[in-house]
């Protein structure tokens, strides 16, 4: 599913800024009420990182491995179909996604909108937060922070669903034997986030 824009019948018109426009469509939306989901993507030493970000917090980070379009489809039929190109709504998760990864950020401090997740996959993201930056946990620990420790594989399943990479730090759990396991990002981004906390 690809996402509605009003304005793409002008943006072949190198004449036309749309910029101003579509700053104003947001605001507009925003001020009525209009606008459930707003987002807008980040370029990353990972690649470009779509954020996306209800009036209740940040609710998704995708890779552009999990298709941007495919992402903010499943977001219109998740959360609403009112999903608007609107950075303005994510200035404050940007700025601290770029100090992140300048070094400068060791945690998170944006409101987060978690309904996106549920039972135990809600219960490991709840315990990711908990592996301190630099270090690694093994799935399962983490089971058995979250309170199953025989569900090590469900612990693979819900750092694999995380709606909210990087920012709830699933790259974090590895297995046992120090390997990096499997990643939403893949395992260059893994290893890329490890290194720069210094992890690996």
């Amino acid at each position: 599913m690809t996402r509605h824009d009003p304005l793409a019948a002008l943006a072949d018109d190198p004449a036309v800024d749309l910029a101003p426009l579509r700053a104003r469509l947001a605001t507009d939306a925003d001020a009525a009420g209009l606008l459930d989901v707003a987002y807008r993507t980040l370029d990353t030493p990972v690649g470009a990182l779509l954020l996306a970000a209800t009036e209740h917090g940040l609710v998704r980070v995708a890779y552009a491995v999990e298709d941007h379009d495919v992402v903010l489809g499943t977001l219109a039929e998740q959360v609403s179909p009112r999903v608007l190109h609107a950075p303005a709504r994510l200035d404050a998760v940007a700025r601290e996604v770029d100090e992140y990864f300048a070094g400068r950020r060791s945690s998170f401090d944006v409101a987060l909108d978690l309904r996106l997740a549920s039972g135990f996959r809600r219960r490991v993201l709840d315990h990711l937060a908990d592996i301190a930056y630099g270090s690694t946990a093994s799935y399962a620990a983490v089971a058995s922070l979250a309170g199953s420790p025989a569900a090590v594989r469900a612990v693979g399943t819900a750092c694999a669903r995380n709606p909210l990479p990087v920012v709830l730090p699933c790259h974090r759990v590895v297995r046992a034997d120090g390997s990096l396991g499997q990643y939403v990002g893949g395992a260059d981004a893994k290893q890329a986030l490890l290194v720069l906390e210094g992890a690996a």
